[in-house]
């Protein structure tokens, strides 16, 4: 009988707790989505303008996106030290930023100032890394459910933070950018040493299924739960002691996932799983299996070798020949097969086509030599940037129309997110295999809905911002389920890592300019206007606050216009792609309806 010691030890070490630990990691470390309720403080702290802001909102992205460094120290270092590394940057940037706001470290140039938060957000990349190569290694198997649930969970990290800080009661804004420097760095500190990557031939498989769909039931709970207490808190004014207790019932759902690996390792009955056979098979039959894999492997051999011989054969024989009357079917059969490759080969030397075809494995160069990755690179450029533009906006948006539920709009863009995210990958998984259609057309829908979602804010309807902010973080979220599978479809898995870390590009460098140029010169064009109407005697300066606020629909109306229309634009470059690998996914994805 296993002691309760030994059960400890193993609870410690299972994959599971190391899957559920990462969980509550994300929970906390998606700051990025933060970024709309500490905007408006720094702005009014540093009497910046909204382009000035907008160039720090980029910074933010670059940080939040840039991992290449983490995941090259993932390979030569312990996962704990990742994350010590992650907490370290993630203190020292937005700590700066809050001594700076709060008027306790000397003011920093705009330049200097950007680089602090790229510091700071970037952070956030070591805490991903360090649980996204943990669970994976940890469950090989079910890559998929643990993505995205990680991912999922960084989504809702914002609204969680929400309500956290609602039952706190911070005394100013200013002290929101404190939490977001130390909130995440304790939590990742208090498990780095149990996030980490566990072995998992010695552990038991059967209970993934049901284990992965109770964490399902909880994220979804989650979101609905956020939801609904976000309406509540909207609709009626609600006393300080009712949130502390939706904030102390939201920490209880995030701590269930637990259950999982108590019920696996204290409550499971010892021949329950299936170590047995996970472990190493009877000395019989791996003997057995060795003398098969052998026999496999020489009729394998000697096949390869006939076929090099015949290929060489094909390749030295002349490309055209002309086949004498008395030849019979087997060598016209050869001719034919020979006339077929000299004319691939020819139209291929001609078409400059001699890389690897949709569905093989690519290197980043040869990716970048075919259309249809730059097709889908600046569809995410237009696309996901829109969407980053409108919620890295979210604090002006609301200070503009004279709202002051910004918190409420951040929890509704992080809950849309998440919702984005599962839902996306499901959508796009039922266009693939039950229409056998490319899974970009999914992407098409979801920049279509963004589009409406923005001209419903142009038209100054009633909920407009809710209306934006729900389909532009819906859509958001989206476009990394949906574009990271089409990737791995098109170019092949050995390198995805260096593909996705470059399609991750995209959303800054559409954030770039959207953000740092469109958006923030419209603003700070109408808050111009609207201060020389207000008959102002000073002269139009950067740094005087009052004249560069803007009021009204006005402020960011004309902008959401401009995103839509750039969101159709990408819709149409998402038509494009799936006209281009329509045929490719039928024959992908066409004996799976069959």
């Amino acid at each position: 009988m296993v002691s309760v010691h030994e059960k400890l030890k193993g609870f410690v070490g299972h994959r599971w707790v190391v899957f559920v630990c990462a969980m509550w990691d994300m929970s906390f470390a998606g700051t990025s989505y933060m970024f709309g309720s500490i905007s408006p403080v720094i702005k009014t702290s540093m009497g910046y303008n909204q382009k000035q802001v907008a160039f720090l909102s980029v910074a933010k992205d670059l940080g939040d996106n840039v991992g290449l460094l983490a995941g090259k120290i993932s390979q030569v270092s312990p996962i704990w030290a990742l994350i010590l590394v992650g907490v370290f940057q993630n203190v020292l940037g937005y700590g700066l930023v809050w001594l700076i706001v709060t008027h306790q470290f000397p003011a920093l140039p705009l330049w200097l100032l950007c680089i602090i938060i790229f510091v700071g957000q970037n952070g956030s990349t070591y805490y991903n890394t360090a649980a996204l190569v943990s669970c994976v290694q940890s469950f090989p198997e079910s890559r998929g459910p643990v993505v995205g649930i990680l991912k999922g969970f960084v989504g809702l990290s914002g609204a969680i933070w929400t309500q956290i800080i609602a039952m706190i009661q911070l005394p100013d804004q200013a002290s929101l950018i404190f939490i977001i420097a130390v909130g995440p760095a304790m939590v990742s500190s208090t498990l780095m040493f149990i996030i980490r990557p566990v072995q998992s031939y010695k552990q038991s498989r059967a209970s993934d299924a049901s284990g992965f769909m109770y964490i399902y039931s909880i994220c979804l709970l989650l979101a609905a739960y956020l939801m609904g207490v976000l309406l509540l808190e909207n609709m009626f004014d609600l006393d300080q002691s009712t949130i502390t207790l939706f904030a102390v019932i939201l920490l209880v759902l995030i701590l269930l996932p637990v259950i999982v690996p108590i019920l696996l390792v204290f409550f499971s009955g010892p021949q329950s799983n299936d170590q047995e056979a996970l472990l190493e098979p009877p000395l019989v039959e791996a003997t057995k299996s060795k003398h098969v894999v052998e026999e496999t492997s020489t009729s394998t051999s000697t096949s390869t070798k006939t076929k090099h011989v015949q290929n060489q054969k094909n390749i030295n024989a002349p490309k055209l020949e002309v086949l004498p009357l008395s030849e019979g079917p087997r060598d016209v059969f050869q001719f034919q097969a020979r006339l077929w490759q000299a004319v691939t080969k020819a139209a291929k030397k001609i078409k400059g086509k001699n890389g690897p075809h949709r569905g093989e494995d690519f290197t980043l160069s040869q990716a970048m030599a075919k259309a249809d990755f730059w097709i889908m690179f600046f569809s995410l450029v237009m696309g996901a940037g829109s969407g980053l533009t409108m919620i890295n906006n979210m604090g002006q948006i609301c200070q503009s129309l004279g709202d002051d539920n910004v918190n409420v709009y951040v929890s509704v863009i992080s809950i849309s997110n998440f919702l984005g995210r599962v839902g996306g990958g499901y959508f796009s998984e039922v266009i693939v295999r039950n229409l056998g259609y490319p899974r970009v057309v999914a992407l098409a829908v979801i920049q279509a809905v963004m589009s409406l979602g923005l001209g419903y804010y142009v038209l100054g309807l009633v909920g407009q911002v809710y209306v934006v902010a729900i389909c532009n973080g819906f859509g958001y979220g989206a476009h990394w389920s949906i574009a990271v599978a089409a990737a791995s479809e098109l170019f092949g898995l050995k390198n995805f890592g260096t593909l996705y870390n470059f399609l991750t590009m995209a959303s800054p460098a559409g954030s770039l300019f959207l953000s740092g140029f469109v958006a923030s010169t419209i603003y700070d064009y109408y808050a111009e206007q609207q201060a020389k109407q207000r008959m102002l005697t000073m002269p139009y300066v950067t740094g005087n606050n009052e004249l560069l606020l803007c009021e009204g629909n006005i402020c960011f109306s004309l902008t959401c216009g401009i995103l839509a229309l750039v969101c159709l634009f990408a819709a149409s470059l998402s038509l494009v792609l799936v006209h281009r690998t329509k045929r490719f996914y039928a024959q992908l994805y066409g004996e799976s309806r069959t």
